[in-house]
């Protein structure tokens, strides 16, 4: 019987999965070092939210198969050692891009709006005082960018198209067809930053996209520019972002991601009211969530039987393994 670690929480539904496929599913809920080592010893797969698996833990794990990431996202796993001991690696790639477009959405309609301010002036018995408001705007016919051209992205753009915006994609790994036969035009980074009302990003972040977003980035764009960071904190620089921010170089700003997570508790944002705010969920809505513990566990079942419904786009490192 193969047997699979569940390290962290995941919804009932994915468990259920893995049972019904026979397997032996135990959850681990003590994420220590020691622990890890001592429970995950045996395993054959590993279905993971964000625990930190590194190689100290992975070299104690010689029957491991597979890990199945709970997300997108997988910095929090060792790739050179799963791709030199063939080992793969999976993500929940088509479960979570409504539920993140929809989280870009919120963000850019309440801070285009000034839905905060405009809530407080009810709340302090200010009704009358509507005309005190500074000024908020429309979404419609406005210019988007989206950095990152993937499902989320595409996503993006047509909840955007959806408000009659003009849809700009930064992807340099994306042929122009591509983007254009989604009704958007392919433009590069430095002009799109310039022409750009709202900014959205869907991209990974590594060594080139680090800090991508700059002081010397904002200096370049509009003063009504509104930016959304739903991707990866370290991709916008957060103390060029405060700048940004404190010096009204641009209008507004949300982020779902932070360099450091949870954030410092002395984080200078904090401070400022023109930057919304989210603990990293914009991917954790009830439906996201069940649909991500589903594809995280057929992810390992398909893999493990060599089942021929495997999406081998969720292998990260399918090209390893061979």
């Amino acid at each position: 019987m193969k047997k699979v670690a569940v390290v962290g929480v995941i919804h009932e539904s994915g468990l259920e999965v893995l049972k019904n496929a026979n397997y032996h599913v135990f959850e681990i809920t003590d994420f220590s070092r020691d622990n890890l080592k001592k429970k995950l010893f045996d395993v054959d797969a590993i279905a993971l939210r964000t625990t930190i698996i590194d190689e100290d833990i992975l070299k104690e794990c010689p029957n491991i198969k597979i890990i199945s990431r709970h997300g997108v996202g997988y910095n929090n796993v060792d790739m050179n050692y799963l791709n030199n001991h063939k080992q793969a690696l999976a993500i929940t790639g088509t479960s979570n891009a409504v539920s993140v477009a929809e989280h870009v959405m919120t963000m850019f309609l309440h801070l285009a709006k000034n839905i905060n301010a405009s809530d407080s002036l009810v709340r302090t018995g200010q009704f009358k005082k509507q005309g005190s408001l500074p000024n908020f705007f429309e979404l419609y016919q406005k210019k988007v960018l989206i950095l990152g051209f993937g499902r989320i992205g595409q996503a993006v753009a047509q909840r955007c198209l959806g408000f009659d915006t003009e849809v700009f994609v930064y992807d340099p790994f994306l042929d122009k067809k591509i983007i254009s036969e989604k009704n958007c035009t392919k433009i590069d980074f430095e002009e799109g930053i310039q022409i750009a009302d709202f900014i959205t990003i869907h991209m990974p972040l590594n060594e080139e996209t680090k800090n991508l977003i700059n002081k010397n980035c904002f200096l370049k764009m509009k003063r009504e520019a509104i930016l959304v960071n739903t991707a990866r904190g370290g991709i916008v620089n957060e103390n060029d972002l405060h700048w940004a921010l404190k010096n009204k170089k641009i209008h507004a700003a949300g982020t779902d991601v932070f360099e450091t997570e949870p954030p410092d508790d002395n984080n200078p944002l904090f401070q400022l009211d023109n930057i919304l705010m989210s603990p990293h969920n914009a991917a954790l809505t009830l439906e996201c969530r069940k649909r991500m513990a589903i594809e995280l566990a057929e992810n390992i079942i398909f893999y493990l039987e060599s089942d021929n419904k495997l999406n081998k786009g969720n292998i990260v490192n399918l090209q390893k393994l061979d």
